[in-house]
């Protein structure tokens, strides 16, 4: 959430860098900036009234003491009067912050000024490319049907017990996954991230500091009776461990990992978009994020490219890096970098990660900051990125590595699952 105090000195800026993103908020903000002015006089009112009451109040003892009793119970009256017209103008104060707030959520964040221009995902642009496009089989199937017949996917099952974007994973697929969480959480541990076993319900607040709820899109699960929220990744958890903190600079870069499973209605998704894994409403992703100083948010950035880039390499899967346009941007995001992996059975591009800088828009509804050395308060950073989400890692797997009769495995990821492949059987 934008800061009023940086609307204020930044107008301009805002309403031109969200063109990048296809809107105009010059209305919107002139409504903040209206209201803005309105409770800080409602607040000058109040430190006046406040004054002048303490004032008296000074004084009533003194022309008590002096016998001036009469003269002690007018100052005492006409302070219960003010103090009347002070309950009025909180109240007021009160309906005006709520107001504000409203506005102020509805501002999405800033594009970076590296952010291209565009209004769809087709003005994406690609700014790395790695591996070549595998040759597969004349009659290379694609992962649905693979694994189907081969039993290590039952998407059958997944709809008796939950509905559909509910697979069950059998057998080596599922230790295939397994092996990946940990492959996963291994190279992030070993790249400095502390790893955290966390709640996959949270509550209202944590949804909202990160800018999940208001649930505009219909995306989150909720469980109405306790008022609690599924989570749609380990970001939200993770991010207000630090919620309502204020950080020294020692306690400065702070670098976290977690597996958890994630939840996603995924609303008006629909068509070849959504087959098998390539869409689902619960699947596992290991996260990273980071909290930085300002000043180094960019560098952790490009460290974090750099180490999602590393992962996929030893997957031995061809991908590519594309940088957001502002229409394609994420509501609180400034900047993002989506990772794609090609899969060649579907001769598509996967998304399997997105990296993402937050700048300070997190941490004002976290309400995160840290002291520098000479006590100055300052809002720190956050950033997230997925490394990797399991669903569509697995799919390309499938689809890239099979031959005629078996699914082969990474050399890094079999380390992990103790087979170096999957054989098929002939039925």
């Amino acid at each position: 959430m934008l800061t009023v105090k940086y609307i204020r000195e930044h107008t301009e800026k805002i309403i031109e860098s969200q063109k990048k993103r296809g809107l105009d908020v010059e209305k919107q903000l002139h409504q903040i900036l209206s209201l803005d002015f309105s409770k800080r006089s409602i607040q000058k009112k109040l430190n006046s009234i406040q004054a002048e009451i303490n004032s008296r109040n000074s004084l009533i003892p003194q022309l008590i003491k002096s016998g001036q009793h009469k003269e002690a119970q007018d100052l005492i009256k006409k302070n219960s009067s003010l103090k009347k017209s002070t309950g009025q103008l909180s109240q007021e104060f009160q309906q005006n912050q709520k107001k504000l707030n409203n506005y102020l959520i509805d501002i999405p964040n800033i594009p970076h000024p590296e952010v291209p221009e565009g209004t769809t995902a087709d003005h994406n642009v690609e700014i790395f490319n790695s591996g070549k496009i595998p040759q597969i089989l004349n009659k290379a199937l694609p992962h649905w049907e693979l694994a189907s017949k081969q039993n290590l996917i039952q998407f059958e099952n997944g709809v008796k017990l939950s509905g559909r974007g509910f697979p069950v994973y059998v057998g080596k697929l599922a230790q295939l996954q397994r092996g990946l969480v940990n492959f996963f959480l291994d190279q992030n541990i070993q790249a400095g991230y502390k790893e955290y076993a966390l709640p996959i319900l949270v509550n209202e607040q944590s949804g909202f500091a990160t800018g999940q709820l208001p649930d505009k899109e219909g995306q989150m699960y909720h469980i109405e009776k306790d008022n609690l929220y599924l989570i749609p990744t380990s970001e939200v958890p993770l991010t207000n461990l630090y919620r309502d903190s204020y950080l020294k600079e020692s306690d400065l870069p702070i670098k976290m990992t977690s597996y958890t499973p994630c939840f996603r209605r995924e609303a008006g998704s629909y068509g070849k978009d959504v087959k098998g894994l390539n869409r689902l409403h619960q699947f596992d992703k290991v996260e990273i994020v980071r909290i930085e100083k300002p000043e180094n948010s960019s560098n952790a950035l490009q460290e974090m490219i750099a180490h999602v880039k590393r992962i996929l390499t030893l997957l031995e899967l061809p991908f590519r890096v594309l940088k957001l346009c502002g229409g394609d941007l994420g509501f609180t995001a400034s900047i993002t970098y989506d990772f794609e992996v090609y899969s060649a059975a579907q001769e598509k591009w996967l998304e399997v990660s997105s990296v993402s800088n937050f700048e300070s828009y997190q941490s004002n509804r976290l309400q995160l900051r840290y002291r520098d050395k000479h006590h100055n308060r300052h809002l720190l950073h956050t950033l997230n990125g997925s490394a990797l989400a399991l669903p569509r890692i697995l799919a390309c797997m499938i689809e890239n590595f099979q031959d005629s009769t078996k699914l082969i495995i990474p050399k890094a990821v079999a380390e992990y699952t103790g087979f170096d492949s999957i054989e098929f059987s002939d039925s």
